[in-house]
């Protein structure tokens, strides 16, 4: 949790902005502050702890949210979206950010190329109970 701390004093000193709290990043993001908690506890965000025990976030905390959230409506879990994050410094720069968009755009790209199998797959005229379990053993055999 220290090097933590010390990341984001570092962010705070080169961007020159304070620390900012729940309320500060929910209302930068958009979201519900428990949506704040709940993205750090996933690890999609860091934050340090006041004396108080009050989170503090960086400035770049918003901007991942807003990522994040565009990564879910790829299809990516929360799971995979922090492990992807777990990859950036703390405070990316462009081309740290398109290493992100490049594996969201071939994450969608290859779950539009999926999706469209599975329309074409309806449209065949098979049993939909054929054509589902033919499409779960599909994706099984994707898994392995």
């Amino acid at each position: 949790m220290m090097g933590t701390e010390s990341s984001i004093r570092q962010t705070v000193e080169k961007s020159g902005q304070e620390p900012l709290t729940v309320g500060d990043v929910a209302a930068q993001a958009g979201v519900a502050p428990s949506a704040v908690r709940f993205y750090e506890s996933r690890g999609v965000i860091s934050a340090t702890r006041t004396s108080g025990n009050q989170r503090r976030f960086s400035a770049t905390a918003a901007c991942r949210i807003h990522v994040g959230r565009l990564a879910q409506s790829v299809g990516l879990s929360i799971g995979e979206i922090a492990e992807l994050f777990a990859s950036l410094p703390d405070d990316p720069e462009p081309k740290d950010w398109q290493f992100v968009a490049d594996r969201l755009v071939s994450e969608a790209e290859r779950r539009l190329e999926k999706l469209r199998s599975d329309l074409e797959a309806l449209g065949s005229g098979s049993r939909l109970c054929d054509l589902g379990a033919a499409l779960s053993n599909r994706d099984e055999s994707e898994l392995n």
